[in-house]
């Protein structure tokens, strides 16, 4: 069995991981997290609930554990678009859980609304 460990992940992000129960890699995590670590374009399809935020998401917050430089005043590291505000605020716990333990914050913005 592959651990997240295993994956090359950072060890601040494998730890939220265990402080989460996260045991092993799903699938879609195994297939993506080692080419999105690549920094590599990734397409991932799979149904509800089998982690593909977290898919796209470790390795996001790896890549910003490798290289803890903050941001440039009036920007940020990482965008993520998503097509609804129920699903942004989900992404966002996810980062928020995942990255616990890294110094990085993250925001919620949303448009259209009045």
């Amino acid at each position: 069995m592959t651990s997240f460990h295993d994956l090359g992940l950072a060890e601040t992000i494998t730890r939220a991981l265990a402080a989460e129960n996260y045991a092993a890699p799903t699938p879609i995590q195994l297939q993506t997290i080692p080419v999105a670590l690549s920094r590599r374009d990734v397409i991932g399809i799979a149904q509800t609930g089998t982690g593909k935020t977290a898919a796209f998401a470790l390795p996001i917050l790896h890549h910003l554990a490798s290289d803890p430089r903050p941001a440039p005043r009036k920007s940020c590291r990482a965008l993520v678009l998503s097509p609804t505000r129920e699903l942004s605020g989900q992404i966002l716990d996810s980062f928020q859980t995942y990255g616990r333990y890294l110094k990085v914050t993250g925001a919620l913005v949303i448009g259209g609304v009045p």
